[in-house]
């Protein structure tokens, strides 16, 4: 089996159920990752943890040094990552607690670092992107959803915003006609970096709140909170299956 690492967005600093082993704190050329790693045994399989926004939460979307934390992973060995992002739905399937695995995604974010190949002394790469997500490990996340049971949307389109505001109606409605389904802060430049590091990577992505004016009241952050404390659970039976599944 692959090793796998997990990152895990709002709601997910901690990774409950985790068994650390060991911390470790790497050096990469890109700085500091938001956290040292955790290793340990997570649904009877080793696992590398690190919390997207710092343990405690302290960096905003715009913040995090993507590319540090993705080169650190590599680093420690992961082959594979299992990203948990917390999202806003747009399509109307996506309401509120609902888990997607997204199968495409669209950058709307701007002057975040999001390639290794930016210094002008090394070659151009251009990755093939076409999809952005391992089809594989994708598979992997849906089996897992069906086994425990979870209503899931088995595709969808992510939309990754800037933030770390959230949006205006107008901004989604936009999105909506682009074909955007979800709408989150962080899924991009990850999963780019990812690709170019060679790393499979999949995003499962939770619900947390209807998208701006796609709900009646006003979104606040007591009911986001509210929606990750009861969504979480399920995000981590999720990835304990697909962890202890050969």
């Amino acid at each position: 089996m692959a090793v796998y690492a997990i990152i895990g967005g709002s709601g997910l600093a901690q990774l409950e159920g985790l068994r650390i082993q060991r911390t470790q704190v790497v050096e990469t050329p890109y700085g500091e990752p938001s956290a040292e790693l955790a290793i340990g045994e997570f649904g009877g399989h080793e696992v590398l943890f690190l919390p997207r926004h710092g343990s405690p939460h302290r960096l905003a979307p715009h913040q995090v040094n993507y590319r540090a934390n993705l080169w650190a992973l590599k680093q420690a060995g992961a082959e594979a990552v299992l990203a948990v992002n917390a999202v806003g739905g747009i399509h109307p399937a996506m309401g509120t607690g609902h888990l997607c695995v997204p199968h495409q995604l669209i950058d709307y974010t701007s002057g975040r670092e999001h390639t290794y190949f930016a210094d002008p002394l090394e070659p151009v790469v251009h990755i093939d992107f076409s999809e952005p997500y391992s089809e594989p490990l994708r598979q992997r996340l849906l089996a897992a959803l069906a086994a425990e049971g979870h209503a899931h949307s088995a595709q969808g389109v992510y939309g990754c915003t800037q933030g770390p505001r959230l949006e205006t109606a107008a901004e989604i409605a936009r999105l909506e006609r682009d074909g955007c389904d979800l709408v989150g802060m962080t899924g991009m430049p990850e999963a780019a970096l990812a690709r170019e590091l060679g790393l499979a990577y999949a995003c499962l992505a939770l619900v947390v709140n209807p998208a701006a004016g796609k709900g009646t009241a006003v979104i606040s952050m007591a009911q986001i909170e509210q929606a990750l404390e009861a969504g979480m659970g399920k995000v981590r039976g999720v990835l304990a299956r697909v962890l202890g599944t050969p």
